[in-house]
């Protein structure tokens, strides 16, 4: 990992097996960056960095990736932002040059702001139309309220119809700083080449350091339960609690416990919920990983009458791996699974550069794969227990529930948010 002169990180993987390159350039702007006056402006600000540059039309900046069968996207997080290409090797240059563009030039004319104004207004009704993904967003509220990482990274409707093209563009200039920025790189490329090119096109942005996030504030005590009622066919939940920061010692034990729980068929939640009683169709957890907290997520769609089962066996599985001594070969599975998918993972050079591009935008270098893995290797059973000791506790959940339940169902369903 490099820095440039103006303070632009830099960090590249050639990949010499691969035909393609993939080059993000990360923000560290994101929605915990943003007052509750300003919700969804950092998304509002990746949806207008596609709609043109001071060189470029919205159709040139599109034909000039897709034109040679390449890939342009974005996306933005609670902690950062991502402008991505994915192109076959030969155009690096041209992929470096389109993603500068667009982070140091954006148009942002009016008739785009109001245009994109109506398509984000139109995202946010299909969040709330969508409830499996709608309760992910309840349950950031209910862990972190009046906490910007408690709010919707699209914004409400009310914030996003108050944003104006100057609240927008203040925000470009305060957060997209070069000392800010990172380009990340993985392919098959010629490292210097590309290091020569990045200075090219970024080697001229001055500016301050962006402003720091608002900490998180003290874990909540629970059990806490919100009832979203809403008429659909299935009622979804989202289970969490509170989990360690991002680069916390026991992250290691973090994913195998999710290894263990939810990451596939073979899980527990999988096997005991899904395939022995017939519960849901679907269910599976996750991990939210920020820097100075996080959360344990458990997702599941269900039958509105199999609801109270549901969550009685979600919380007896919690309470039994906290209890229960963990085989050593379920152990030695969740390893193995865990590195086949990070190994098989950065087979691709998109994967490889979003993987190593978010650990440097957020904590400053990229882990060598084999070293994670020996950490990995050393996690004891006793390890993972311990951390679903120190996360599964009563006072520490959280559920919301979303479908045709009625809102004062939240004090019954509390009482089943219990870890014996």
């Amino acid at each position: 990992m490099a820095t440039l002169s103006n303070g632009l990180g830099l960090v590249l993987r050639p990949m010499p097996q691969a035909q393609s390159v993939a080059v993000g350039v990360w923000v560290g702007a994101g929605g915990r960056y943003e007052s509750s006056e300003l919700a969804g402006v950092s998304h509002f600000l990746e949806h207008l960095l596609f709609k043109g540059t001071r060189r470029r039309s919205c159709e040139e900046l599109k034909q000039a990736i897709e034109g040679v069968g390449g890939s342009l996207n974005g996306f933005t997080a609670e902690e950062f932002t991502c402008y991505m290409v994915k192109a076959p090797h030969r155009y690096t240059r041209r992929a470096i040059d389109v993603l500068a563009d667009m982070v140091q030039r954006p148009r942002f004319s009016l008739d785009d702001v109001n245009k994109e104004r109506e398509v984000i207004l139109e995202e946010i009704r299909m969040y709330e139309d969508t409830p499996g993904q709608y309760v992910h967003d309840l349950l950031s509220q209910l862990l972190w309220p009046n906490h910007p990482l408690g709010m919707l990274l699209s914004g409400t409707i009310d914030t996003v119809r108050r944003m104006t093209r100057s609240d927008v563009a203040r925000y470009w200039r305060r957060m997209y700083q070069p000392r800010n920025l990172l380009v990340a790189c993985a392919g098959a490329m010629d490292p210097e080449g590309v290091s020569r090119y990045v200075r090219q096109a970024f080697g001229t942005m001055r500016g301050a350091p962006a402003r720091a996030f608002q900490r998180a504030p003290r874990p909540r005590r629970g059990p806490q339960v919100r009832v979203w009622n809403k008429q659909t066919e299935q009622t979804h939940l989202c289970a969490g609690t509170y989990a360690v920061p991002r680069t916390h010692p026991d992250r290691f034990a973090l994913e195998l416990l999710h290894v263990l729980l939810g990451a596939n068929m073979s899980s527990r939640l999988f096997r005991e919920v899904r395939e022995k009683r017939g519960l849901v169709y679907e269910i599976g957890t996750q991990i939210k990983r920020f820097h100075d907290t996080g959360a344990f997520i458990i997702y599941a769609g269900c039958d509105t009458g199999k609801l109270t089962a549901t969550v009685q066996t979600i919380f007896t599985e919690l309470s039994r791996i906290r209890r229960a001594p963990i085989a050593r070969a379920e152990l030695k599975r969740a390893k193995d699974y865990y590195a086949g998918q990070l190994i098989m993972g950065l087979e691709d050079t998109m994967d490889h550069m979003l993987w190593m591009g978010e650990q440097a935008v957020t904590v400053g270098r990229v882990a060598k794969p084999d070293i994670l893995l020996g950490h990995l290797a050393n996690v004891t059973e006793r390890d993972v227990q311990r951390v679903a000791r120190h996360l599964f506790l009563t006072p520490k959940m959280h559920l919301v529930v979303g479908g045709p339940v009625a809102e004062h169902e939240a004090s019954r369903l509390a009482d089943l948010c219990r870890v014996p």
